[in-house]
């Protein structure tokens, strides 16, 4: 079913039961799913290949190629998987060569108005991202994350699975799993016991969080610990943790000994100041003709 205002190029891929709708524009190397609808309006260009039952509204623009200067104008991508729905406006960018050229987004997402996903950044599944949300490149949101309007997100940060994050909240650091944090500076502010109970945890799951969050983060955490490494060896010297609680403690020991600045993917760069070079270098080749 697609609209005779349309432009779906001949080389695009198309599943069964495809709704293409007005002005839309499908490029050559696209691959849509079985029954993915494009609403009026809807760029899928580059090397985007996407899963089942997708959905598009209009404005939404999908595997543009990324904005940063270390992009060198190869045939990096865009991997989508099913269920997903990208409401008004939404960006998806493809990755960098320097970053293995990949943008990957998981499953039965909600990515909210004017959401932008940069290039190199991997969602997980089961996340919603509200209006407006600014993810940079390189950021990793593992599952079940949900996220308030207008965040901003910097690039290499990693947001563990069912982390809550507050609407106007700066993201510079590491988000723990299972926490609320708000604010800017971000803080810790609480531990997102909502969400564990919608997503059927038990109850013993969610107090070995509670438990957890306690000693780390609440009031009276100074007791169990004068630095963060302090309070996460007083739980782990503990006889029994849960799952939840294990990985808590590893994904927060993580980005303190193993992060830069508070964020373990920075020891994954690759780039260097030369990648960038080329951008410098016309800026100032033009310099005397301005």
């Amino acid at each position: 079913m697609i609209h005779p205002s349309a432009t779906v190029d001949p080389k695009a891929a198309l599943g069964r039961n495809v709704t293409i709708g007005p002005n839309c524009f499908v490029g050559p190397g696209v691959v849509l799913g079985d029954e993915c609808i494009l609403h009026n309006n809807v760029t899928v260009m580059g090397h985007t290949v996407c899963g089942r039952r997708n959905e598009f509204f209009p404005g939404a623009v999908i595997g543009a190629p990324p904005q940063d200067l270390k992009y060198k104008g190869g045939l990096t991508r865009v991997e989508i998987g099913d269920d997903n729905v990208f409401r008004e406006q939404v960006t998806v960018h493809a990755g960098t060569e320097v970053a293995g050229g990949l943008t990957w987004i998981g499953s039965h997402n909600r990515l909210l108005v004017g959401v932008h996903i940069a290039h190199d950044a991997r969602i997980g599944n089961d996340c919603i991202l509200s209006n407006y949300v600014q993810l940079a490149g390189h950021v990793c949101l593992e599952d079940k994350v949900t996220m308030g309007g207008i965040i901003g997100v910097h690039h290499f940060t990693t947001i563990g699975t069912l982390a809550y994050i507050g609407g106007l909240t700066r993201i510079i650091n590491d988000v723990p799993p299972f926490m609320i944090v708000e604010g800017n500076p971000a803080r810790v502010r609480g531990f997102n016991e909502t969400g564990m109970k919608r997503w059927a945890y038990t109850e013993d799951q969610i107090r070995g969080v509670r438990e957890a969050y306690r000693m780390l983060f609440g009031p009276k955490a100074q007791t169990y610990g004068a630095s963060m490494l302090d309070r996460l060896a007083a739980i782990e010297e503990r006889q029994e943790l849960n799952g939840e609680v294990r990985y808590l403690c590893e994904s927060i020991r993580r980005s303190i000994k193993d992060g830069i600045y508070g964020r373990w993917l920075e020891r994954n760069r690759r780039d260097t100041h030369a990648d960038r070079q080329v951008f410098y270098g016309q800026s100032r080749s033009t310099e005397g003709t301005r």
